[in-house]
């Protein structure tokens, strides 16, 4: 069997494809500029991915700079040090202190500069004095600084030095954001011009601060920021994170008793330390691992709650220019490309994604490479263009730069999704084989074990819990065969050509089991000449939340290719002991080549431990059960893959 992927499943897939071309040529079909700098379009194959509160829509694919190219930004310091002021407190609308870290360029004396300058803004859970130590959970980046910039980093409320009860991007928190930039803009210090930056939770902060539009907010960089709270990582597949969350948690609890002013001023700082420890024992922390675990309908299903806290519901209201970053196996890394397409034609956007973790991503791991300059460079000239106002090219920058795993190196692309995808299914044969070619009647199902541990020691241990446990060389790490032992793995042949895809993946997995619900995990690998399985990303979930919201979902070329689940309590569908049930499962984006002489691979089990696993009620229900995958005429299990032509690596 070759797989080409240049080759169309059907004629009307070319008729979409000839329309498409016949609208947008001569720019019949493009938008003009808005006035805020948004790129020009056309129509797309692809349709966007909805959201709680909006369906999907036909996709756009940006045509602007598509010459887009690299190069290298590094200005010389225009002070020769930094320094940082005295801890200073924001009071906000209910009287309540937030903690503020000033620092500030300083000349050749020390003496910090008097002149109002462009600021930047970190807004952090992780305690503003423990990131003078670690820059990237809040400190002020000297380069920066010295470049002609004030940073100002605030401990969010209730974390840090600052008072109040913690609740994760919580209402009574986003209303800070507000008040907290009203109070950057007016010192003397800041010209009045904010760019919003940070990592993590500080990039998600900066997205939805973005959101809400203040005047003085020029350009956001967030780096590694969630889409959504509920799907991306807390409760994917509808199952709660087992390794990430607790160790967060916990995190920001240990932080939020680092209080200096607990020793220095024991008036302020004793009662702001025992007003995060209540809190998290009985308010926030300890209370929303527990309602998760045990399956309370309000945390365990979609809710109110995590719409709040999942900025892909607002970020289409950010009318800045921003630069998104991700990592193709960061703990986000469903819904980074998405906060992209979310701006992309309203204003100036970049995306950059690196085959990091988490951790990985927060410096850029590897940079400079394949002329992608190094990161803070990167931050340099996007907030040099529109914070400061300079023309430094930052517009001509690759719209969408990614790294290929299989490649080896990153690649840049007009846009995002890739506008040269096209959808390819293949089916889940009943020899383990994966075809173009539907299967016949009476084909063999294969079954697994639901053993709740699959996927123990695998890449998504390093994965999920941030790339921590990944700083051990363990093998497993890099070859997904011994944690694929207890899954089905499905193989084309090898492959007689160079096969690129690039974007999310939908498996359609017929299945049923012979207990009372089951988890479907699914593993999408390279395997090499020597039979070694590098996985390139998978998707996760529990059965009884099979529910699909049409409207909502991704298509390219028709098909469905990234589904909707609504994740309710009201969509729940049973499942029931030996009922033959369609699962389809979202499988995270990736961009990734599988060569020459390798195979693809998608590998089916019952579990993927350090992603996710089942509230007490639902693992109840999933234990000591066999799961059967079915590969016949009539329940024909596929996988649909957003295929591009290899020479868009060129």
């Amino acid at each position: 069997m070759k797989l080409d992927p240049k080759k169309p499943l059907t004629a009307a897939a070319i008729c979409l494809l000839v329309l498409a071309s016949a609208c947008s040529s001569n720019g019949g079909d493009a938008d003009g500029g808005n006035g805020n700098g948004a790129p020009q379009t056309k129509s797309s194959q692809w349709t966007t991915l909805g959201t709680r509160a909006t369906p999907a829509e036909d996709g756009r694919i940006v045509t602007s700079n598509e010459g887009g190219q690299w190069t290298t930004y590094d200005p010389p310091a225009t002070y020769p040090g930094t320094v940082q002021l005295p801890t200073q407190f924001i009071s906000m609308r209910d009287g309540k202190q937030l903690a503020v870290y000033v620092t500030l360029p300083a000349d050749a004396d020390g003496n910090a500069v008097t002149t109002p300058l462009p600021t930047i803004l970190v807004q952090t859970s992780y305690n503003g004095v423990a990131g003078q130590t670690v820059s990237a959970i809040g400190g002020a980046d000297p380069y920066l600084v010295q470049r002609g910039y004030a940073n100002v980093v605030v401990d969010v409320r209730g974390t840090g030095q600052s008072q109040g009860s913690w609740e994760a991007f919580g209402a009574d928190e986003q209303a800070d954001y507000a008040e907290t930039v009203d109070w950057v803009a007016k010192q003397p210090f800041c010209n009045g011009s904010i760019g919003l930056f940070g990592v993590s939770y500080l990039g998600i902060t900066t997205v939805l601060t973005a959101a809400q539009q203040h005047p003085s907010v020029k350009a956001a960089f967030p780096i590694v920021p969630i889409g959504d709270g509920y799907r991306d990582i807390v409760f994917t597949g509808g199952q709660v994170n087992p390794t990430f969350i607790p160790i967060w948690l916990g995190l920001v609890s240990v932080l939020g008793l680092t209080n200096p002013t607990a020793l220095t001023d024991p008036t302020v700082g004793i009662p702001a330390l025992l007003e995060h420890v209540i809190s998290a024992v009985t308010n926030f922390q300890v209370p929303t691992i527990l309602r998760a675990l045990l399956g309370e309908p309000e945390t365990a299903y979609d809710s109110a709650f995590w719409s709040t806290r999942s900025p892909l519901e607002t970020t289409a209201q950010i009318q800045v220019p921003t630069f998104v970053v991700g990592g193709l196996h960061d703990i986000f890394q469903r819904s980074e490309p998405m906060t992209y397409e979310r701006l992309k034609t309203r204003v100036p956007a970049k995306l950059l994604i690196g085959p990091w973790t988490h951790i990985q991503a927060a410096g850029g791991n590897g940079l400079p490479v394949d002329g992608v300059p190094p990161m803070n460079q990167i931050v340099l000239r996007w907030f040099d263009q529109y914070v400061k106002g300079l023309d430094v090219g930052a517009d001509t920058l690759p719209n969408v730069t990614q790294y290929v795993l299989g490649y080896g190196h990153y690649v840049t692309a007009s846009d995002w999704p890739h506008p040269d995808a096209s959808a390819r299914r293949l089916y889940l044969r009943g020899d383990k084989s994966l075809d173009t070619a539907a299967p016949a009647a009476g084909e063999a199902s294969n079954t697994v074990a639901q053993l709740p541990i699959q996927g123990l020691c695998s890449i998504s241990t390093s994965q999920w819990t941030a790339g921590l446990l990944g700083l051990i060389p363990l093998p497993c790490f890099e070859n997904s065969n011994s944690a694929e032992r207890w899954a089905i793995k499905y193989e084309t042949p090898v492959m007689t050509e160079d096969y690129y895809i690039n974007g999310p993946i939908q498996a359609d997995i017929w299945m049923s089991t012979t207990a009372l619900d089951a988890g479907l995990s699914v593993r999408v690998d390279d395997v090499d000449e020597n039979g070694v399985a590098k996985s390139l990303t998978n998707g996760l979930q529990t059965a009884s939340l099979r529910a699909v919201d049409d409207s909502r979902s991704r298509k390219l070329d028709g098909q469905m290719i990234q589904p909707w689940h609504p994740y309710t309590q009201a969509a729940v569908q049973e499942v029931g002991s030996g009922n033959i049930v369609l699962v389809p499962v979202e499988i995270f984006p990736t961009s990734a080549m599988i060569t020459k002489g390798h195979r693809l691979r998608v590998a089916v089990g019952a579990s993927n431990l350090p992603q996710g696993v089942p509230p007490v009620p639902t693992l109840l229900q999933s234990l000591a059960g066999v799961l059967t995958i079915y590969s016949d005429a009539e329940h024909p299990s596929s996988v649909v893959l957003p295929a591009v032509p290899a020479s868009a690596l060129n």
